[in-house]
């Protein structure tokens, strides 16, 4: 091969596959799949789908199970509500999210977009159906597309997009109900739109934007606008599962020759169907590429033909650069453990902190401006103040006893001791403790959490005293 046939077999890593080389967009028109990884695929969505659906309208307690409040920052998580006190639990499990990623990458490519990633699953187990049952197959499509406006034509893409804005509604509902819950997202919606303006504009904004991703925006997503394709090429190595063509077997390429008695070329007839059920119109034959999803559409339809025409599938299959060359086979490296073991150590240390979180959260701090008054005589007293944050879904008897040294606790507002359900009050009192026991300018307290079940936890601050 010439330096001019190189350039040209390489050129297709010029630019993005559904962008031209004048820069003008390649409207991606997918074909119809069937197979068994696709049928796998179609259980895997659908369960999705109904998970989606179903997640908010869990109740416990008359609590959402699981509910993501950003305005008011409470956060629900299978029935336990965290405050933003709890946010370091948040933070240690969107780095294990990152590393779960990574470790999926490096061991099994882009899995995670074809199976699992949402913008896939709506697109291909919904948008793309709907626009099939409707305009017809890829070549009807690119007929309608480029026809004149005319009844049919019109009919058949008012009739797409109206589905395609009544099913962006009904996510948009479905989102919302995530962050403040579908009983209360009810209740908003039916107080009307003077009460809950910003609501509502927040409704439409999201419904038009999830509209208009999967209406026009499709597959630049996974190619333009998602960074983790370009991710893949820093996590990929040659170990790495992912969607491979067997160039060994495939090469030469050449169309069937009823003629031959015995085939000369490569088992790829270069019949074009992986290409044409490509979500991102990539030719997966080119090799590894970053608009790749890992869907394994690609491999259906190779398969398929490979039937048809009596050759052995899995010419287009799961393997790693290793496995399709020749030189071993997927191994389980030291990187893979390496993620995998602190993985697991995350996992573990999320399970320990979500277990042992405390239901009555209490930080206590000395008034900030406030020195040391001489109270009965002889003993010294500070004031200090108790953030009380109650998380659960009952009110609770706020108390508080200093252990470790000699001396009494006085509370501002005894009547304030009772701390509504998930609500955080602050609490004052003085603390009072004999002149003769204060043998520093600053005394560690401890002070022991009390609630409705008994002992919460120990606080510690420090004791403003005179110099001694």
């Amino acid at each position: 091969m010439n330096l001019d046939e190189l350039q040209e077999a390489e050129s297709y890593r010029d630019r993005i596959s559904n962008v031209d080389d004048r820069g003008k967009r390649k409207w991606v028109f997918a074909s119809k799949i069937k197979g068994s990884f696709y049928k796998l695929r179609n259980i895997v969505s659908y369960l999705y789908l109904a998970i989606f659906f179903i997640l908010p309208t869990i109740r416990v307690n008359d609590m959402p199970w699981i509910m993501f409040n950003f305005p008011k920052s409470t956060f629900i998580l299978f029935g336990k509500v965290f405050w933003p006190q709890d946010f370091f639990v948040f933070a240690v499990i969107m780095i294990a999210g990152i590393i779960f990623v990574a470790l999926f990458t490096v061991i099994y490519g882009r899995l995670f977009c074809g199976w699992a990633c949402p913008q896939t699953v709506f697109m291909e187990f919904f948008f793309r159906r709907i626009e099939w049952w409707i305009e017809g197959s890829p070549a009807e499509q690119r007929k309608l597309r480029d026809m004149p406006w005319s009844s049919t034509k019109i009919r058949k893409k008012l009739l797409k997009h109206s589905i395609y804005l009544i099913f962006s509604l009904a996510v948009s509902h479905t989102f919302l109900a995530y962050i403040f819950g579908l009983k209360e997202l009810g209740q908003m919606i039916s107080a009307g739109p003077k009460e809950h303006s910003g609501l509502i504009f927040g409704l439409i904004i999201f419904t038009l934007l999830f509209y208009a991703v999967f209406a026009y925006v499709r597959d630049l997503v996974c190619t333009v606008v998602c960074p983790y394709g370009r991710l893949q090429g820093v996590l990929f190595d040659k170990d790495t599962m992912q969607i491979a063509y067997d160039y060994n077997r495939g090469e030469e390429r050449a169309r069937i020759n009823k003629k031959e008695a015995t085939r000369t070329a490569g088992n790829c007839i270069d019949c074009y169907r992986c290409v044409q059920v490509c979500p991102t119109g990539i030719d997966i034959r080119d090799g590894l590429q970053m608009e790749c999803v890992g869907c394994t559409a690609c491999i259906d339809a190779c398969d398929e033909v490979m039937e048809k025409v009596g050759f052995e599938k899995g010419l287009i299959r799961y393997a790693s650069e290793n496995e399709i060359s020749g030189n071993r086979k997927f191994t389980f490296n030291n990187r893979m453990k390496g993620y995998t073991a602190l993985l697991f150590g995350i996992l573990v240390f999320i399970a320990f902190l979500i277990a042992t979180r405390k239901p009555v959260d209490v930080m206590v701090s000395r008034v900030k401006g406030q020195l040391f008054q001489k109270v009965e005589g002889d003993s010294l007293s500070n004031l200090f103040s108790a953030k009380v944050f109650n998380k659960t879904k009952y009110s609770q008897k706020f108390n508080l006893k200093l252990t470790g040294i000699n001396g009494r606790i006085k509370f501002v507002s005894p009547n304030k001791l009772q701390i509504p359900e998930q609500k955080m009050e602050e609490v004052l009192f003085f603390v009072i403790i004999a002149d003769k026991d204060i043998k520093e300018r600053n005394t560690v307290l401890q002070l022991e959490v009390f609630d409705n079940d008994g002992y919460v936890q120990t606080v510690e601050s420090t004791f403003l005293g005179p110099f001694k």
